[in-house]
């Protein structure tokens, strides 16, 4: 019965194959078109495959268009689905997601406002482990998988099940009304905060700080979440009243039905120790059954939790006018814990956890001013944990730079002691300061550096570490220096491409053109939808080889993936003027920059070209 009532929950359908009884979507729905890349959206049935394509128009002529096929889709339907697509294991969000409580399709979250990442959005870690059941991950990779779960399944809440089906099949059985049964995790008998831990694993969205040697697969249930990371989120005078998606747990807390029965529990230790201490208290599983859906949990089961404290003898029950409380239908959650727009996702109403009396829904507008980040979780994180995060506000959420100077103020660089011990986090402020001296001068610091920079691991730390260092020095222009480096990144992270391709991209600067060819060949064997591989390919084959054709085949190969790829539009032209055919040459810039006005590259290749017979 658990089993059957939890595949219909929001955890149960979280994540599963595209197919017509997975979707929640419409498809009589007009074009989607992204004002700021120009490219038009529509999604379509093919048999029983899903399809999305994406095309350019000019006039009434199609110079554009790519279709993928899509493969998953994620979400229950409650609030989207979102879609992705599997190239050789290589995992992509899709340009296009189904919000259905307004019944519309639209790009998804963080693709509008010209941050359109068409179908090239890494789907790591961070987002699988959440959204899913454990996949098995291709380690030194960032996106690419050999399996992939088909919803959250039971051991997400209740750990590993291997060690308790041996002891009920050898008959060992536990009475667990009278006790607990240690060979399976059961949330009802852990202390509240280790049971919270468990929703905050993904009830709680934020910037996710791992610890290090941490990976988004070591959180077990009946674990601290803060031995495995800690999240992050910004403090705005004036935005109190605003949340997240995925924010339940931490607006829970904020709440003062929480807090008081934190100071009854704090005040009378012996409720924590009862066999279910979370009869004691308000968590989540006060008023959700974790095993059967929201959507058939009947209202009566919301409201008698409010009941159990407001209704008795030592509460005063509701205030509210008798004839406004009747026409509420006599609903606490509808005045006190309101449905309201998510910051982070668009056209979708979400219940806010932070129960309240009913507020002026106008002071949502008050200027908002920025305090700082506080750890939701952990309320004793230490110093280099806050530094991280703001790294990572800085990296992932376009923060301004001063997360780069909030960040460098936790890592001293003093001396050559300090630099060893914050080599990694000193590396990365500098990177993206792009300060490539800097980092050029805390290598010599520590001479032998790469020797320590040894460690494969899902989050490819070492590996990261190498490729920024080898950035460093190309930026430099000492190709040489940077060799080892990037030699070392991709010999830590072989399947992670964007390492790949700056790898052969200095072979080729260093005229081991072979050698680049190798690696370019391997790219796009990987990933065939990789559109800088195709790019690279077609230029070391044309000097290599001097194959025009086959060189032509790889640039259209970039072009037909991603129309606005500078560089391949670049080649393509350098490609016919090689042939002597200059015409096409300058065509092929004469329409790159009738689009992007503003290439300087494109402009002095056409000028010179423009001298040419």
């Amino acid at each position: 019965d658990i089993y059957n009532t939890f595949i219909e929950t929001g955890m149960g359908k979280s994540f599963d194959l595209a197919s017509h009884t997975k979707t929640s979507a419409k498809f009589d729905h007009p074009v989607i078109y992204d004002k700021y890349s120009d490219f038009y959206y529509k999604v379509l049935w093919q048999d029983d495959s899903l399809k999305f394509r994406e095309f350019r128009l000019e006039g009434k002529d199609t110079t554009h268009k790519r279709t993928e096929t899509i493969n998953y889709i994620v979400g229950s339907g409650q609030h989207t689905n979102s879609h992705i697509f599997n190239t050789n294991g290589y995992l992509h969000q899709a340009p296009m997601t189904f919000y259905t409580q307004r019944g519309q399709w639209d790009l998804p979250p963080g693709f509008e406002n010209g941050m359109n990442t068409r179908f090239n959005r890494n789907i790591g870690l961070e987002c699988m482990t959440c959204h899913n059941g454990f996949p098995q991950m291709v380690e030194g990779s960032e996106n690419k998988y050999s399996f992939v779960a088909n919803g959250i399944d039971c051991e997400r809440c209740h750990g590993p099940g291997e060690a308790h089906v041996k002891q009920k099949q050898q008959g060992v059985i536990v009475d667990t009304t009278k006790y607990v049964d240690y060979s399976i995790v059961n949330p009802a008998k852990l202390s509240i905060n280790l049971q919270f831990d468990i929703c905050q694993r993904c009830h709680v969205q934020g910037n996710a700080v791992l610890n290090k040697g941490k990976s988004f697969f070591d959180f077990r249930p009946g674990m601290q979440l803060s031995e495995v990371m800690n999240v992050f989120m910004p403090v705005y005078k004036g935005q109190e009243r605003e949340h997240i998606m995925a924010s339940h747990a931490e607006r829970l807390k904020q709440s003062k039905c929480f807090l008081a029965t934190s100071e009854k529990i704090a005040g009378n230790p012996e409720l924590a120790k009862t066999l279910k201490p979370f009869k004691n208290a308000l968590t989540c599983v006060t008023c959700h059954n974790p095993h059967v859906s929201v959507r058939v949990t009947g209202k009566d089961i919301f409201n008698n939790a409010c009941k159990n404290c407001h209704g008795n003898a030592h509460q005063t029950s509701c205030t509210e006018n008798p004839v406004a409380l009747s026409k509420a239908g006599n609903d606490c959650v509808s005045c006190h814990m309101r449905k309201s727009g998510a910051i982070d996702i668009p056209h979708v109403r979400v219940t806010d956890h932070y129960i309240s009396k009913p507020f002026d829904a106008q002071k949502i507008n008050e200027v908002k001013s920025f305090l700082g980040i506080a750890c939701i979780n952990n309320p004793n994180v230490d110093d280099g944990t806050k530094g991280r995060a703001y790294i990572n506000y800085f990296e992932k959420f376009a923060f301004a730079k001063f997360a780069l100077d909030s960040a460098k103020k936790y890592f001293k660089d003093d001396d050559a002691d300090d630099v060893k011990n914050n080599f990694d986090e000193l590396v990365h402020i500098s990177f993206l300061r792009e300060d490539y001296k800097q980092i050029a001068e805390y290598v010599n610091a520590v001479p032998d550096i790469l020797n320590q920079l040894t460690k494969k691991s899902y989050s490819n730390e070492d590996a990261w570490t190498c490729y920024r260092i080898g950035e460093a020095y190309y930026n430099l222009s000492k190709p040489d220096q940077a060799l080892p480096f990037y030699e070392r990144a991709v010999a830590l992270a072989p399947y992670a491409l964007d390492f790949q391709n700056k790898y052969g991209t200095l072979l080729t600067d260093l005229q081991q053109n072979e050698k680049a060819k190798t690696v370019f060949q391997f790219i796009t064997s990987q990933d065939p939808k990789y559109p800088q591989g195709w790019c690279n390919l077609g230029y070391v084959t044309l000097i290599t080889r001097h194959d025009t054709i086959e060189a032509r085949k790889c640039y259209d190969n970039a072009l037909a993936l991603n129309p606005d790829y500078e560089q391949a539009v670049l080649n393509q032209a350098g490609l016919f003027a090689y042939k002597n055919e200059f015409d096409k040459a300058r065509n092929v810039l004469i329409k790159y920059m009738k689009r992007n006005p503003k290439s300087e590259k494109a402009k002095n290749i056409y000028e010179r070209l423009s001298r040419t017979d």
